[in-house]
C-alpha cells in the first residue's frame, strides 16, 4: 500500500479488527450505537476516570471542547506556535483569536508557560496545551498559570494518546479541564478518523454531547429503544459523531494500544542509541521524557533548513519516508498572527527538525535502514 520502503507510519489492521468492523456492518446499526457507548466506556477506563464523547475527528473534539468552555467572540487563546493548524483554527472557529506563544526550545518543542505567561491580557479565556510529538507539554505549569489567572486549560492530545503526565502518574488529558484526542491514521490508536472529548465535569460532558449531534436532547439509539419518542432541539450544534464502524475499530485495537506504544518507545531508544552524539544532529527532550511519551513520532534537529531539506531528499531518495511541521505564523494564512519577537524558538526549530519513520510494527532492520540512510546523508550535506 505504499512506495515508501520506509514509511512514516505503518498501519497494520489484524484479523480481529477486520471481524470487529464485519460484526458492526452484519449488526445493522452502524452510527453512535452500543459500540460507540462502550468505546467511550472502555476510553474512560483506558484513561482512569473522567467523560469521554467520542467524535467525528480530532479536529472536531479541539472546536466542541472550546464551545463546552464558553470560549467566543472577542477572547483570546493562547495556542504554541509549532503544532498542527487545528490548534488555531478552531479558535477562530469559534470567533476567538489565537495568540501564538514560543516553545521552549530544541531540547523541548512544546510551548513555554513563561512565554505563555507574558501573552495573557485581559482578553485571554483559555490556553491549549499541545502535547508534540506525543510529549507532555508542562501540565504542572500550565495548571498553575490557568489557576493562577481564572484561565481554562484545554489539553491538545492529538498527538499524545497514552503518554503520562508526572502527577500520579496520570494519564495525558486527564489534568487540563478539557482535552481533545485525535483518532486519525497516524495516532497511536487509530481508526482513519475520529476523536474524543474527556473532561472530569459533568457539566461540560453534556454541552459537548449536545453539541456533536445538532443540539437534540435525544439521540437515535436512544429513540430505536423507545427510551425517548421524541426530542428537542435546544442549542445550534453540528453533527460531530463516530459511526459505530470506528468504534468497533477502536475497541478492537484499544486492547493492544499500551504494547504498541512499549513497542515505539523501544524503537524511539534504537534511534537514540544510534544516532545520538552524530555531528550535526540534535535529538528533543531526554530519557525521562521518553518514558513518559507515547511516541506519535520522532524527531532529530539539524543544522538548519538547508541541511534539513537536503537530509530529506537523500532519505527519500533512499526509500525512506519524513515529514515536518511548519510554525503556524509561517503560513499565509497565519502570518498576521506573528508577534513583534517573531517566536525565535518555534521558528528555528521548525526549520531544522525532520521527523523520522516511526511505527508498532518496525523492527531493528528498519531502524538500521533508516539511522544509516541518516548518516549518509547529513555526510552528503557536509
Amino acid at each position: 500500500m505504499s512506495m515508501w520502503r520506509i514509511p512514516l507510519a505503518d498501519v497494520e489492521v489484524d484479523e480481529q479488527d477486520i471481524e470487529a468492523v464485519l460484526d458492526c456492518l452484519r449488526s445493522g446499526w452502524l452510527t453512535m450505537g452500543p459500540r460507540v457507548a462502550g468505546f467511550e466506556e472502555a476510553l474512560s477506563s483506558y484513561l482512569g476516570g473522567g467523560h469521554v464523547a467520542a467524535t467525528s475527528s480530532g479536529t472536531a473534539s479541539l472546536h466542541l471542547a472550546l464551545l463546552a468552555a464558553g470560549v467566543g467572540h472577542g477572547d483570546e487563546v493562547l495556542v504554541p506556535a509549532l503544532t498542527f493548524v487545528a490548534s488555531a483554527s478552531t479558535v477562530r472557529h469559534v470567533g476567538a483569536q489565537p495568540v501564538l506563544c514560543d516553545i521552549r526550545g530544541p531540547q523541548d518543542l512544546n510551548i513555554d508557560p513563561q512565554d505563555a505567561a507574558r501573552r495573557i491580557t485581559p482578553r485571554t479565556k483559555a490556553v491549549i496545551a499541545v502535547h508534540f510529538f506525543g510529549y507532555p507539554a508542562d501540565l504542572a505549569a500550565l495548571r498553575e498559570l490557568c489557576d493562577t489567572h481564572g484561565l481554562i486549560l484545554i489539553e491538545d492530545c492529538a498527538e499524545a494518546i497514552g503518554a503520562t503526565v508526572e502527577e500520579g502518574p496520570r494519564k495525558a488529558g486527564t489534568v487540563g479541564d478539557l482535552a481533545a484526542f485525535s483518532l486519525f491514521s497516524k495516532s497511536q490508536l487509530c481508526v482513519g478518523e475520529g476523536g474524543m472529548v474527556v473532561t472530569r465535569d459533568e457539566g461540560l460532558d453534556r454541552r459537548v454531547r449536545l453539541l456533536r449531534s445538532h443540539g437534540l436532547t435525544s439521540g437515535t439509539w436512544d429513540r430505536h429503544r423507545g427510551h425517548d419518542p421524541a426530542y428537542d432541539v435546544i442549542d445550534i450544534g453540528m453533527n460531530y459523531r463516530m459511526d459505530e464502524p470506528r468504534a468497533a475499530l477502536g475497541l478492537s485495537r484499544l486492547a493492544r494500544l499500551d504494547e504498541d506504544i512499549a513497542a515505539r518507545r523501544e524503537i524511539v531508544r534504537s534511534y537514540r542509541e544510534q544516532l545520538g552524539g552524530l555531528p550535526g544532529v540534535e535529538i528533543p527532550w531526554g530519557d525521562q521524557e521518553v518514558q513518559a511519551s507515547s511516541h506519535f513520532a520522532f524527531a532529530i534537529m539539524v543544522r538548519d533548513r538547508g541541511a534539513r531539506d537536503r537530509l530529506r531528499v537523500q532519505l527519500a531518495d533512499a526509500g525512506v519516508q519524513s515529514t515536518w511541521y511548519p510554525a503556524l505564523h509561517r503560513f499565509t494564512e497565519y502570518r498576521t498572527f506573528t508577534p513583534p519577537d517573531g517566536l525565535p524558538l518555534a521558528s528555528e526549530a521548525a526549520e531544522r527538525h525532520c521527523a523520522l519513520p516511526l511505527a508498532a510494527s518496525m523492527g531493528e532492520e528498519e531502524v538500521r535502514i533508516v539511522t544509516e540512510a541518516v548518516r549518509s546523508a547529513l555526510n552528503w550535506a557536509g
